[in-house]
């Protein structure tokens, strides 16, 4: 298999050799036994065939009833959590009757002290030949964006009156936050958005977590001459903008308009014998069409995807070169049925002309004078530079369209409200009354303030926000003028500009500087012998320099996503790589069911 790149690739070699292989190097054939989280992330970075490459036979859900297996040694890759654990214990409760020959344990992550305790007492160690911790609690998504899968987060963070049991889930996080950083062989400077409440608190629980990993391999993020690698932590308040607005790049469009699920893209398409067909497919890295792709405007894509189809049928001899430049997507998909024998080139092309195509069509149909009105309500201008003086003006003609769909009225209303930094009560139940908002959706409008954000005011208050970057002469389509306030982030963070007073270092010390691992971030378990071996740093840098980490609570955009692609791609003297991620990936649809719920009693 070619190598995995970013971080999907670390993710999958940690896998591959550090999991499997370290017990298949000098036996036959094991099983590998999983739980619904350890199956996500090798699902994420692994291929079936590489599994069973390395030895491994079969792979067994541990939550199923199984038929025992007594001639095969077992590996078990689970999430440190209680049914897990008793669904281990069950298979060796009785030693005389086992469901394998023998247990070779390894956990996402730390394992808490009552489950070790528990795990300690049953009959288990008996059989058990490995017991380690991975450090390996989240989902390499893409090559440098990854998740913590935990949708909850953003009601457990933003509820004001959600206090039960959030600390706990904030620990977790803090976990899986950390068992990145150790992965990418990162002890990085912690850094948070001071403005909203918690962030210090996630920040500092996020330090100890670093601080045990750092305690254990002493050379993790020590890279002589290297500058310190910083990882941010920022709430979801810090950019309310982004996650409400039609973005137009590939990605976003695709995840937004086209109800792409689990990165599962379903279409229709006339086979070559003339017959209508249906077929899914996973967009993801490893088709290099999608890769070049998926950050490209959707108008740059059509040309792309159009062009790379005419190349194409040139080399093959199906179409002149020089031949007609205006021939359509349509009819270009006709010329490919007359060679069949590149079925698998064919595919891709049909697949990526139809997914441009979908959005292309949502685009001219649905949502282009939404995008326009939208922008100018984000960037507070129009498309000439004009100041906005009259808001309400551009928003009343889309209120009043009964053809517009209730969610894309309240992603005018917010980005109104945005724009005004709050309203009245009054001027807000006119609003709701014009556009026909049901009763049960105001609540997605009024609880964005529990993100910090003005939205019902008595009084006009000066408006303030986050200070953005010039970029004069920068040339963009009319419809796609906002950039996400996290590449500013990510560009002073990498310039050293990025301001200390906004963006705290946890310990108060600058990123030139290692922070004290001992102290409150001292292990006291008297298991900790066992819970890790020492490691060398798992993450190569691709760039050959220091990583930003960004994590954002509440959900990462796609087009936040594109950003820290840029932003790696534009460096050129340190060479920094920008990593990003969040409990989830975010849309739009998402956000605003998440504002929703937010009061919502459970």
């Amino acid at each position: 298999m070619a190598s995995v790149p970013g971080l999907k690739g670390i993710v999958n070699k940690r896998i591959l050799e550090d999991v499997i292989g370290a017990v298949t190097k000098d036996k036959d054939w094991v099983v590998l036994v999983v739980d619904h989280e350890s199956m996500r992330i090798i699902s994420a970075c692994c291929r079936m065939q590489d599994i069973m490459g390395r030895g491994v036979t079969l792979v067994e859900d541990i939550s199923k009833s199984r038929e025992p297996l007594r001639a095969f040694e077992a590996i078990y890759l689970l999430s440190p959590k209680d049914e897990s654990i008793q669904g281990l214990m069950d298979d060796f409760k009785d030693l005389s009757n086992p469901q394998y020959k023998a247990a070779h344990v390894f956990f996402t992550e730390s394992l808490p002290e009552a489950l070790f305790h528990k795990l300690a007492k049953s009959e288990t160690p008996k059989v058990m030949k490995t017991l380690k911790e991975m450090g390996i609690a989240f989902l390499p998504a893409e090559q440098l964006a990854f998740s913590l899968d935990r949708p909850d987060v953003f009601k457990t963070f933003f509820t004001p009156d959600r206090v039960q049991g959030r600390s706990q889930k904030l620990e977790t996080i803090a976990e899986q936050i950390a068992t990145l950083c150790s992965t990418l062989g990162e002890y990085p400077s912690v850094r948070y958005r001071h403005e909203f409440p918690r962030m210090g608190e996630l920040a500092e629980m996020v330090q100890r977590h670093l601080n045990r990993y750092k305690l254990d391999n002493q050379s993790l993020g020590s890279e002589p001459g290297m500058k310190k690698s910083q990882l941010i932590i920022l709430d979801r308040g810090f950019d309310p903008v982004s996650p409400i607005l039609h973005e137009l790049t590939l990605q976003a469009m695709a995840y937004d308009l086209l109800n792409v699920k689990n990165d599962v893209f379903k279409y229709e398409f006339t086979s070559s014998n003339d017959e209508l067909a249906s077929k899914e497919v996973i967009l993801d890295e490893t088709d290099d069409l999608w890769v070049t792709l998926r950050h490209l405007h959707i108008a740059d894509v059509m040309k792309k995807v159009s062009n790379e189809m005419k190349t194409f049928l040139q080399e093959k001899k199906v179409t002149k070169r020089g031949a007609d430049s205006n021939v359509s997507l349509r009819e270009l998909s006709k010329m490919m049925k007359r060679i069949p024998q590149y079925q698998k080139e064919l595919s891709k092309y049909q697949l990526h002309m139809h997914l441009a195509e979908s959005c292309w069509q949502k685009y001219k149909d649905q949502i282009d004078e939404l995008c326009k009105v939208e922008q100018d309500l984000a960037m507070g201008s129009d498309s000439q530079g004009e100041k906005v003086k009259d808001a309400m003006k551009l928003i009343i003609p889309i209120l009043l369209k009964p053809e517009i769909k209730v969610e894309d009225k309240l992603r005018i209303l917010l980005l109104f409200i945005l724009n005004r930094n709050g309203i009245s009560d009054e001027n807000l139940q006119k609003l709701v009354k014009h556009a026909q908002i049901p009763h049960d959706e105001i609540a997605t409008i009024l609880n964005m303030q529990h993100l910090g954000v003005p939205v019902v005011v008595e009084e006009k208050k000066k408006k303030t926000g986050p200070e953005r970057r010039e970029r004069p002469g920068l040339e963009t389509y009319s419809v796609s003028r906002w950039i996400p306030v996290i590449k500013d982030i990510m560009e002073d963070c990498v310039e050293g500009k990025l301001k200390d007073k906004v963006y705290p270092f946890v310990s108060g010390t600058a990123a030139t500087q290692q922070h004290d691992v001992g102290g409150s971030g001292e292990p006291t378990s008297a298991r900790w012998n066992w819970r890790k071996e020492p490691e060398k740093a798992q993450g190569p840098r691709s760039g050959g320099g220091p990583r930003l980490i960004i994590f954002i609570v509440g959900g990462v955009t796609y087009s936040e996503v594109r950003c820290a692609y840029e932003v790696t791609k534009a460096q050129t003297k340190e060479k920094w790589e920008v990593i990003v991620g969040s409990n989830g990936f975010l849309t739009p649809n998402d956000y605003l069911k998440g504002l929703k719920n937010l009061d919502k009693k459970e």
